[in-house]
């Protein structure tokens, strides 16, 4: 199978750089799967379940929050706030962060505090489900 280059870059570090065979990432409108030679775009990515399938070593699951993604010349790109693996989230403050959200949402909010904490309550949210997906690997 063909590889492609991938370089996943969060706001506070590089998550990964180097040769793919596949990659699955969440969009506003679905998941999307990339293989090697797909054609050029730039998508936006939603906060959701990544899967990284690397040409050497194990498949990478993670978290990552919103985003874009670029596809150029059969290189990939993708740029997002966080992107964490399932063992590296801390479930008690994404719990927190939850909690906090809804008690917000049932606050009166302005238009952009809605959205704002909207936004909040999805990533711990997903934070939650993915590290609860993949809690059992720990053991």
């Amino acid at each position: 199978m063909s590889s492609f280059n991938l370089k996943v870059v969060a706001s506070d570090k590089v998550f990964f750089d180097g040769k793919c065979k596949s990659l699955i990432a969440p969009l506003y409108d679905g998941k999307i799967g990339i293989l090697a030679h797909h054609s050029n775009a730039i998508m936006a990515v939603e906060t959701g379940e990544m899967k990284i399938i690397p040409e050497e070593g194990d498949v990478i699951e993670a978290f990552v929050s919103t985003g874009f993604m670029e596809i150029l010349d059969g290189d990939v790109t993708i740029c997002v706030i966080s992107a964490e693996r399932p063992e590296d989230i801390d479930e008690f403050r994404a719990r927190q962060a939850k909690e906090r959200a809804e008690e917000e949402l049932r606050q009166q909010l302005s238009i952009r505090e809605y959205y704002k904490t909207t936004a909040s309550l999805a990533r711990a949210t997903e934070r939650m489900k993915v590290k609860k997906k993949y809690d059992h690997m720990d053991q």
